[in-house]
């Protein structure tokens, strides 16, 4: 493999061949797709390795000490020997990426082979093809989250630990003193906290990106714009905070911290700057001088980098890799936007090059990423990632009609059960609900008060083991869901279960062994718009094709209240995972057959998807989920495109089918009686129960709708169209 490295007492830059490191015990091999240039601590070494010998004295006199002691126990000529020989041998650069799994060692459990990371660590997230990276410094990268924007996870947690150490509060003004790249994050990080942030830097093109990017003022310090601006802002009293973001050997930073913080303010050292403290102006200002050590707790602790004992959340709740993990969630929400820090994307075979243009100055940038070839030397095309679609069994066991009352069991209470399934199940004929199951005795006594219940309990073993039940709706929160229906198929009986059925391929592929392990494939997840009954008769008006179809989705989904735990992601999928099932089943079934491919991208902020379905006879489904839009404009459009005719659905109020000249309205409703099929649904399902017919969608094709949906996560982390594999 090839990686970056330096010869600290030439200088020489180098990309050189280097043997593969192997996959240890608890940690991930990851193959690197981007890596970050620090543009200042990196920069730094590489200019200090071009200095004579002198001049990396009068750098670093920390390692003087260090050589003299040396001499004093060793001898000037062991230590010469032994300075000289570190002086003159490769050392690796970098210490910030995003990667693929490409292999997991022993005792790791929370990742898989072809997972997107971030990880850090100048010994483990180097500018290199491969890395090895122990657990606890590497982080999933959350759903969508571009790959270049996940590589600056690590110096995300560096600017994270700095602001952590000055303890922002809602309503502070601060002041960054230096806007280079973890300025620039510092800056962002602030305002994402509630505080008023004040720039300070020589150059007036990283002032004017601080600025867009939230800071209330922005100028040279060696002019009177920043006193200025902190004297409007803070009365005069000064600010409550100053981050030192800056490097060189100028103490202009810490007297200037000093003269505009105000009586007992806090100042954080994150950058590499001179520190000879004006020891009057700090002392009767009586000054909360910090210090911000890299990433966070665990950072130079061998047992926490290495050996992968984390520290307990009770005692240290931020450790690196919550920082870096945290740091990732705020760029997928959002909340931190890099990509205008992004000033150039080099190919990695110009790593050399690149290094000595900024070196020189011919390149001006506040972030520099390596973008690497997919396979080794870039000669091999990197193979089309892939999700598979687990075959479903062929052995059912026999069901038998009954002509008593069908018993179900809920296991969940909550809005959607209560709003939109169980006021069509109460009073139905030929249906009994027999037991409610929640995790809290109140919510299940609440449930049976409103909905007749005949009993209600917390005990999920004794709803299962009990033969009078029939069936079991699962209406928990997302990430229980495979689990649930797996033990309910187990235990012999019909199951519903709301979307989504899984939120990982291992959690699909348990629920489809379930289904072979007991012979039961009695299971129906909840896609009801294939049901509502204007789509329906639509479709019947549309009639049969001939040729391949355009489908046109678009859902206006609009943004979650603060609180809702769709927006758990960690616990409970992406919002998309947990619904977006529902429009690929509508789509798959408008067009007879189940998706074959699947490509996704996202917009800034992942906050808006794009989602092209490919299917056997080259028809295609575009589906555009968009959180932005209005509530003002129609949750759902659709329009299909087929032989001369369109199918045109507005929001399960009106639709029409046009063919030729003619325009045949189907229907049309008002808004609040908009049907979107869950009576019809449940009907359906009561009645295959009942009956012991065959379930109302097929259990193949709501193993590909979860498959597809599932796919979207990896398009979206690869940038690559995702082929279904075992698709039919």
């Amino acid at each position: 493999m090839k990686q970056v490295v330096q010869n600290y007492k030439s200088g020489e830059l180098a990309l050189l061949d280097v043997p593969a490191p192997g996959c240890k015990p608890g940690g991930v091999l990851v193959r690197s797709a981007f890596s970050l240039i620090s543009t200042g601590t990196e920069l730094m070494k590489v200019s200090e390795a071009g200095m004579s010998m002198v001049g990396k004295a009068r750098s670093r006199p920390d390692q003087v000490a260090k050589v003299m002691q040396s001499v004093a126990t060793n001898g000037v000529p062991a230590t010469y020997r032994k300075v000289m020989g570190k002086l003159d041998s490769y050392t690796p650069l970098g210490y910030s990426l995003c990667g693929v799994v490409e292999q997991v060692g022993a005792g790791v459990d929370d990742v898989k082979v072809g997972d997107l990371v971030a990880c850090a660590g100048n010994e483990h997230a180097l500018h290199a093809e491969l890395n090895w990276v122990p657990t606890n410094l590497y982080a999933p990268v959350p759903d969508g989250l571009a790959p270049r924007h996940a590589a600056f996870g690590t110096v995300g947690s560096i600017a994270m630990q700095g602001v952590r150490q000055g303890d922002p509060r809602l309503g502070e003004v601060a002041l960054v003193i230096g806007l280079g790249l973890i300025g620039q994050l510092v800056v962002q990080l602030l305002t994402a906290s509630g505080v008023r942030v004040v720039g300070a830097d020589p150059d007036p093109a990283r002032c004017e990106l601080a600025a867009r990017l939230g800071a209330v003022a922005c100028g040279d310090p060696a002019s009177t714009a920043v006193k200025a601006a902190v004297v409007e802002l803070t009365d005069g009293h000064g600010v409550d905070q100053v981050y030192l973001a800056a490097g060189g050997g100028s103490n202009q930073p810490v007297e200037l911290a000093a003269e505009l913080s105000r009586d007992r303010g806090r100042v954080v050292d994150i950058g590499k700057c001179s520190l000879d403290l004006p020891w009057n102006a700090y002392y009767e200002k009586e000054l909360d001088v910090r210090f911000s050590r890299s990433y966070g707790p665990g950072r130079y602790d061998p047992e926490y980098e290495l050996e992968g004992r984390d520290y307990p959340i009770g005692y240290v709740r931020w450790t690196e890799r919550r920082n870096l993990a945290c740091f990732l969630d705020l760029v997928a929400r959002g909340r931190v936007d890099v990509e205008p820090l992004v000033s150039h994307v080099a190919d990695f075979d110009d790593a050399v090059q690149t290094y000595q243009r900024l070196k020189d100055g011919e390149l001006k940038a506040v972030a520099v990423l390596f973008r690497y070839p997919a396979r080794p030397g870039g000669t091999e095309p990197a193979p089309a990632p892939t999700v598979a679609v687990p075959a479903v069994p062929a052995r059912r066991r026999p069901v038998r009609a009954t002509s008593a009352p069908v018993r179900l069991a809920f296991v969940g209470a909550g809005n959607y059960a209560t709003s939109m399934l169980l006021p069509h199940l109460t009073g139905r004929a030929g249906v009994e609900l027999a037991t409610v199951v929640t995790t809290t005795a109140l919510s299940a006594a609440n449930a049976q008060r409103k909905f007749g219940f005949a009993e209600a309990t917390t005990d999920l073993d004794a709803v299962l083991g009990d033969p009078s039940v029939d069936a079991v709706f699962v209406v928990t929160r997302h990430s229980s869901h495979a689990d649930l229906t797996r033990k309910a198929l187990l235990a012999g009986k019909a199951v519903f279960v709301e979307k989504p059925l899984a939120l990982t391929e291992e959690e699909l592929a348990g629920v489809v062994a379930a289904v072979e392990e007991s012979g039961n494939d009695r299971l129906q997840v909840g896609f009801n718009r294939r049901f509502a009954p204007l789509l329906t008769e639509a479709k019947q008006r549309f009639g049969t094709r001939t040729g391949p179809a355009s489908l046109r989705y678009l859902v206006n989904a609009g943004r979650l209240q603060q609180g809702s735990w769709y927006l758990q992601q960690g616990a409970e999928g992406s919002r998309f995972a947990g619904e977006g099932g529902h429009f690929i089943d509508t789509a798959s079934w408008l067009l007879g057959s189940d998706p074959v491919s699947v490509y996704a991208t996202a917009s800034a902020g992942n906050e808006d998807l794009q989602i092209v379905l490919g299917y056997p006879d080259g028809s295609t489904a575009t589906l555009s989920y968009v959180t932005t839009g209005p509530g003002s404009f129609p949750k759902e459009t659709l329009d299909l495109v087929a032989d001369g005719k369109v199918l045109r659905l507005d929001d399960f109020v009106r639709a029409a089918v046009y063919d030729g000249r003619r325009k045949r309205v189907v229907g049309s409703r008002l808004p609040q009686a908009r049907d979107k099929g869950q009576n019809a649904e449940l009907a359906a399902f009561v009645r295959a129960v009942r009956s012991g017919g065959p379930m109302p969608v097929p259990l193949d094709s709501l193993v590909a709708t979860t498959a597809a949906t599932l796919a979207v996560r990896r398009g979206l982390a690869s940038g690559a169209p995702v082929t279904l594999a075992g698709a039919r």
